[in-house]
């Protein structure tokens, strides 16, 4: 149950970093869905690096849009090369 969880987690925090960040970003659902997820993921690895979790806790709603957009980020610049 909780990988379904994590599924609609991440399709709506990779919907509110695909909102936030500007320019147009051509992608569909399962990339939003990634990109959510990534997001997630790299906000709570970073945040346990920097001291702001503790080793189990995951990251936040606000820290997982902020990794989400990290990620998009990191996206544009590759996808913009190919």
């Amino acid at each position: 149950m909780s990988i379904i969880v994590t599924i609609i987690i991440g399709f709506i925090v990779g919907l509110i970093a695909r909102a936030i960040m500007p320019g147009t970003q051509s992608m569909g659902f399962i990339l939003t869905t990634i990109l959510g997820i990534v997001g997630s993921i790299v906000a709570t690895y970073l945040g346990q690096m920097l001291g702001w979790y503790n080793q189990g806790d995951a990251a936040g709603w606000i820290a997982s849009v902020v990794g989400a957009i990290i990620v998009l980020f990191i996206y544009g610049l590759i996808a913009k090369r190919s």
